[in-house]
């Protein structure tokens, strides 16, 4: 186990985190536990690459990998997607959104669809930039981002907004729809709908937020979790430290991904975010509503939040009959477990968000699962 102890020597060099010796000495040792152990990899990114990799394969029975509510596409309620329709449909509004919330479900249509049936005016923006962008050049249109993410993306929209604030712009609006990864984890171990020894926490979200917001996993529920990358021997390191520390009834919650998270995280992007957004309570799919899991706009920045265009009523929408998308985000079941599953609901004829993004557990199964 030599290259796997003096690993940390490096970092820099990213081929060594797919070293093929260094991932089977590794295996080997997750193989040597026998206890029955259920891990959640929170971060949908995790769940294509843990298909990809080969590694969901190649883990013994005893470890049970299951995917958590990740994918912020995934988690946004159809509610949700019901506003951004409902304001693209109006003359006087361009809506801007990022490509993966075209074809999430709403009541009867999604935004691609509404766009062909109803003249929804929908832009695909790739940075929020394309909008403000926009917004300069079309001053007689009222611009509307479509904000879905979590806290990795939420920077990229604050310093859009304040851009706008120093520029004076006053067409540009958003509709934020952000959501906070620990409130959804606190969430998951109070239900105690599935037990769960240990989390793989997500990479990117932790390189903005840091170790530090994950300690109440350790500290209040004595669950382990630990930050890993997305190359082989980081899933892998992640697996086994998790599997290590259950074995030996141990908490606490380590970082893998030190070359790219800090224990404090992404300063500046966390005071840009605290600049524009304060939390809110958020509807999540199959969760519910969350307290302080949501990010609005601050008061004196209202100006910029597209609820004030909302002169619409918003309907709650339930869930599709016989979609597990629910349960799939909550680790509950397994895509493969839903009877929708590729007969009726397949990337061409999503029923469910989990089928729409390429990081959706779903979309994941489908395309990589034997």
């Amino acid at each position: 186990m030599r290259r796997l102890n003096t690993l940390t020597n490096y970092d820099s060099l990213l081929d060594n985190f797919k070293d093929s010796e260094i991932s089977s000495e590794i295996l080997a040792k997750i193989k040597s536990h026998k206890q029955n152990i259920t891990l959640m990899e929170v971060c949908g990114t995790h769940t294509v690459a843990l298909f990809k990799t080969g590694i969901r394969y190649s883990l013994p029975e005893n470890i049970n990998l299951v995917s958590g509510p990740g994918c912020p596409v995934c988690v946004t309620c159809a509610d949700t997607v019901e506003k951004a329709i409902g304001l693209a449909k109006r003359k006087d509004i361009v809506l801007f959104c990022f490509g993966d919330m075209f074809k999430v479900p709403g009541i009867e249509d999604n935004l691609d669809s509404a766009r062909a049936k109803w003249g929804a005016n929908v832009k695909l923006m790739y940075s929020p930039m394309d909008a403000f962008g926009f917004a300069k050049s079309n001053p007689d249109k009222k611009i509307v981002m479509f904000g879905v993410g979590f806290e990795t993306t939420t920077p990229l929209f604050a310093s859009v907004i304040l851009r706008a604030e120093e520029e004076n712009l006053k067409n540009l609006y958003l509709l934020a729809e952000f959501k906070l990864v620990p409130p959804a984890l606190r969430a998951l171990l109070d239900s105690k709908e599935i037990k769960l020894d240990g989390f793989i926490l997500p990479g990117h979200v932790s390189a903005i937020i840091g170790e530090k917001a994950y300690s109440f996993i350790a500290d209040e529920y004595s669950v382990p979790g630990v930050i890993a990358g997305f190359e082989p021997v980081d899933i892998l390191e992640g697996i086994y430290c998790l599997t290590d520390m259950v074995s030996n009834k141990k908490s606490g919650v380590k970082n893998q991904y030190k070359r790219v998270v800090t224990f404090q995280g992404n300063l500046k992007a966390q005071e840009i975010t605290d600049c524009v957004f304060t939390p809110c309570d958020s509807k999540w799919r199959g969760i519910g509503v969350l307290k302080d899991s949501g990010l609005r706009i601050k008061d004196e920045l209202n100006r910029f939040d597209a609820q004030n265009l909302i002169d619409f009523d918003i309907i709650s929408v339930p869930d599709p009959k016989g979609c597990l998308c629910a349960n799939v985000i909550k680790g509950i079941s397994k895509p493969t477990q839903c009877a929708l599953f590729k007969t009726v609901c397949n990337p061409n004829n999503p029923v469910g968000p989990c089928m729409v993004s390429s990081e959706g557990s779903c979309a994941a199964y489908y395309k990589y699962g034997r």
